[in-house]
């Protein structure tokens, strides 16, 4: 294959998207490509160059480049200008004026080292730069797409991020929790937590939660999720385009597709959802290593169902099974009535028989005086008669019966209305898939415990009360029971008992009954599994519930609580190459892996088939962060560098291939990668520390004439890059000069919208009528609650990312738009008022009270001619309208 200049290829990139496009493809086709690509190659470390006045290395690689374009580097910014600069870079709030002065008086050689030191390790830091990363990861706390639901626990990834940042979790291992640190640090609970990384994008609920399993259109909808999760890692970790691979193999970068698939196949075993961790690593570890095990009696696994220990402890239960005994007394009504038109009769058992019309809707109501002061549970009998079809228990033609609801009211002496008494827990002796007793007291009216019997065969069920009832002597019990399906699928003929007993008064399912009543000689083996994981599944559940209730996160799971039509999947799904990404085109098994591009091997993880589904993002995770892959370190580099001067050293952030553009600084990239990897072993904090003790971070914004002209966009670093800020910046600012800044950390995100039920599951906002006084409105905005289709006008008009696509780098416009929110706005505003009140407050004449403003706004007093005009204004429109003038000056939303 052919090769074009490297110069060349950057001027294609450099072009309007759309010429870039054609030319690129005509020179692929053409057979010219740049091979070898810089990115895939591994991580030199060129010696830094010999620069005297360059001690830095950083500025020794700067001022080379420079010297070789006869430019030279501009002044050292002054100390107020500097101290700003660093402040909002590293924790994203602006100094106070009593920090400026101490800085700018601080004689000390190393002042300016020290306070770097002091933001690196504030609290505040963690928070800022977790911003970045939700930028990078596109996270936010909704769904999206047509059904934008809230996801109310997606908030413990956002808190994750800013512990650590704040305690410098060595990048390899802040890599690795994202990906897989359930597996890899199972003992952790923010490895866990950590996974809200891979859960973070948006996700399809009609598609993946309420359509059916079996349809093509689900099958669809699970490529196109887990692609938005390849795309996730990838981008986010090695800036590559992986996901331009999916219908045929990358245009311009070697990523075939087989290796895309091979990517899908790592995450065909997860699936978003709200998954279980306990803030204790004690409880986390019990719940976690309880889970297993109630995992594999769930899969009827033998060999841990038949151990000796699962034996032992078998034997035991179903000793303390047999001789289990609960005192039941039957009721004796006093009224019995039904809604639908059945007749029923007393029977001398004490059981109601239900004659006469069949309805397709039934509501038995009874009521007694209960035998017992005390009631703890309810049993209910369906009986069988030679009345009904089939000999019942049902009325319908087969015999079938459904409960819609079981309801218990208590009717207290004197009392106008009688009292809802809730159940905890309902048992059954026979239960059918999606037909389950518990569905009789769920709330809701289109579930049902529903039975297909034996001709003629009775069924018990147990209701539980939350707490014990005492009654009064003349206390009335009231049941309802509800039949709403339809088809006439009402119960035949009932008996209701109840019991005081503080023992355990569950049902088993007949069959366990019956293979207890064996003797264990008589038992097969089929048996004596199913009577294991009957036994072991209670008291694993007992054991479960007796831990603190866990808490939740929005993360990557494979266990969770089924949520409509969502699930856990039963294993790792299966995933094939598709021709040209089309669902009825399948091709190929794929076996979960990675890229084969870079000199990393192999590419699949050769991984056994019955091997955990976490065994796959395990081996993804060392791929990731393994020393000589050359993606992961670099672009780890040059995100940082990218916040700290405006463009990384790759103007891409998010892809390295031929289509984005090429490093300003190759050797420098190269140099500061290695140095992050092997010397900071990973640490952040000294990467920024490196990075913002350099000449050429400290630089002025004054640009020379050369340096316009020969590099206008200042690629090479000749000066400052003058930056507005961003829209939490500005938030956290104009609270932070108001004195309205609340430091509380951590929790769920606040919300700044009235929200109300919208259609569907979308519900309906409205950020107008929210009250910018009220405590939500004080903490700093990485704790503002992020909505993914019903975005901030304030924050977007700023630029702020919705969270619908990855964000290496934000936009950095001047519009209209921002002039506007930063006038009119209500919390634009209302800060106004507030820092008016404080200035009026701490300020002795009106002279003073302008230089505090800009103080407080512009980190520096006002010189002769702006503090005249100023002056003026403020006393012809007042103070409040002044704060908004200098809201809205360049000074306060510009870093220099």
């Amino acid at each position: 294959m052919a090769s074009l200049p490297v110069k060349f290829l950057r001027l294609i990139s450099r072009m309007g998207p759309a010429v870039a496009l054609v030319l690129a493809l005509a020179l692929a086709e053409a057979g010219f490509a740049e091979n070898p690509h810089w990115a895939y190659q591994p991580v030199s470390r060129p010696t830094v160059p010999s620069c005297p006045d360059a001690p830095h290395p950083i500025d020794a690689f700067i001022r080379t480049r420079l010297t070789r374009e006869h430019l030279t580097h501009a002044a050292t910014a002054d100390r107020r200008t500097l101290l700003r600069r660093v402040f909002f870079d590293l924790v994203g709030l602006p100094p106070t004026p009593a920090e400026l002065d101490a800085f700018e008086q601080d004689p000390a050689p190393d002042a300016y080292e020290r306070r770097v030191d002091q933001l690196l390790s504030s609290p505040r830091y963690g928070e800022r730069w977790a911003r970045h990363w939700i930028d990078a990861a596109h996270f936010a706390e909704t769904h999206g797409h047509d059904q934008d639901r809230i996801r109310t626990s997606a908030w413990p990834y956002r808190d994750y991020l800013i512990s650590a940042f704040n305690a410098d979790k060595p990048y390899a291992r802040f890599v690795t929790e994202q990906v897989a640190g359930d597996i890899v640090f199972p003992n952790d609970p923010e490895a866990t937590v950590a996974l809200g990384f891979i859960a973070g994008g948006p996700w399809d609920e009609s598609s993946l939660r309420d359509i059916r399993e079996d349809t093509v259109d689900r099958q669809i909808a699970r490529y196109v999720d887990r692609d938005d999760m390849v795309a996730t890692v990838m981008t986010v970790f090695t800036s590559t385009t992986v996901q331009c691979a999916r219908c045929h193999d990358h245009k311009f970068d070697p990523i075939p597709q087989s290796d895309y698939y091979a990517l899908q196949a790592v995450f065909a075993g997860v699936e978003r959802a709200h998954r279980t961790f306990d803030v204790d690593p004690v409880v986390h570890v019990q719940r976690r290593d309880l889970r297993a095990r109630q995992r594999r009696v769930e899969r009827r696994d033998p060999a841990f169902l038949l151990a000796a220990d699962s034996r032992t402890e078998t034997a035991r239960w179903s000793e303390a099974e047999r001789s289990r005994r609960i005192p039941w007394s039957t009721i004796r009504w006093q009224t019995f009535t039904s809604t639908g038109g059945s007749v029923l009769q007393l029977q001398p058992d004490g059981a109601l028989l239900a004659t006469g019309p069949k309805p397709e809707k039934e509501t038995y109501i009874l009521s007694a005086r209960s035998p017992l002061r005390t009631v703890t549970a309810v049993r209910l009998e369906v009986l069988p008669d030679p009345s009904a079809p089939h000999n019942g228990p049902g009325r319908a033609e087969n015999g079938n019966f459904h409960l819609s609801e079981f309801q218990l009211q208590c009717f207290d002496p004197g009392a106008v209305q009688p009292r809802d008494i809730p159940f905890i827990r309902a048992t059954a002796d026979h239960n059918q898939a999606d037909w389950s007793i518990a569905q009789a007291i769920d709330g809701n009216e289109k579930s049902a415990w529903g039975i297909h019997p034996r001709e003629g065969e009775p069924h018990t069920a147990v209701f539980e009360l939350k707490s014990p009832l005492l009654l009064a002597e003349d206390a009335t019990l009231v049941f309802h029971v509800r039949q709403l399906h339809g088809g006439s699928h009402v119960i035949a003929r009932l008996r209701l008992s109840v019991t005081d007993s503080r023992e355990t008064v569950r049902l088993l399912p007949k069959e366990i009954s019956d293979i207890i009543a064996r003797a264990p000689s008589e038992r097969t083996e089929a048996q004596e599994i199913q009577l294991a994981a009957q036994a072991l599944g209670e008291r694993l559940a007992a054991a479960l519930a007796r831990l603190p209730s866990p808490s939740l996160v929005y993360a990557a799971a494979d266990d969770f609580e089924p949520d409509g039509g969502l699930r856990p999947p039963p294993g790792p799904r299966e995933v094939r190459v598709l021709h040209r990404g089309e669902i009825t085109r399948p091709g190929a098994v794929a076996s979960p892996g990675t890229l084969a591009c870079t000199s990393l091997a192999p590419a699949r993880f050769n991984l056994p088939d019955n091997a955990p589904e976490g065994a796959r993002r395990a081996a993804l995770a060392r791929w990731l962060t393994d020393a000589g892959n050359p993606l992961t370190w670099r672009s780890a580099v040059n995100r940082v560098w990218l916040q700290h001067f405006g463009h990384g050293l790759v103007p891409t952030p998010n892809d390295f291939g031929r289509m984005g553009s090429a490093p300003t600084h190759p050797e420098l990239l190269d140099w500061l990668t290695a140095w992050f990897r092997d010397d900071a072993a990973g640490s952040l904090k000294q990467l920024h520390r490196l990075i913002v003790t350099s000449a050429t971070y400290r630089q002025s914004v004054r640009s020379s004439r050369d340096a316009t002209e020969h590099d206008p966009e200042n690629r090479l670093l000749s000066h400052m890059n003058r930056l507005r800020l961003d829209a939490e910046c500005v938030r956290d600012s104009l609270l932070a000069a108001s004195g309205r800044l609340d430091s509380r950390m951590g929790g769920p995100g606040d919300r700044h919208f009235d929200l109300q039920p919208g259609i569907h599951v979308t519900p309906r906002i409205d950020y107008t009528r929210f009250d910018v006084d009220s405590p939500a409105a004080g903490r700093r905005s990485i704790y503002r609650f992020l909505f993914r289709t019903l975005p901030d006008p304030f924050f977007e008009a700023l630029d702020c990312p919705a969270g619908d696509q990855l964000t290496g780098a934000r936009d950095n416009t001047v519009t209209v738009q921002q002039a506007l929110a930063l006038w009119n706005n209500a919390f634009s505003t209302r800060q106004a008022a507030h820092l008016a009140h404080r200035l009026q407050r701490e300020s002795r004449t009106p002279e003073t009270l302008v230089d505090n403003a800009c103080l407080l706004l512009w980190g520096r007093k006002p010189d002769g001619d702006q503090r005249h005009d100023l002056l003026a204004y403020a006393r012809r429109h007042g103070a409040e309208n002044l704060c908004r003038v200098l809201i809205n000056s360049n000074e306060f939303v510009f870093v220099d």
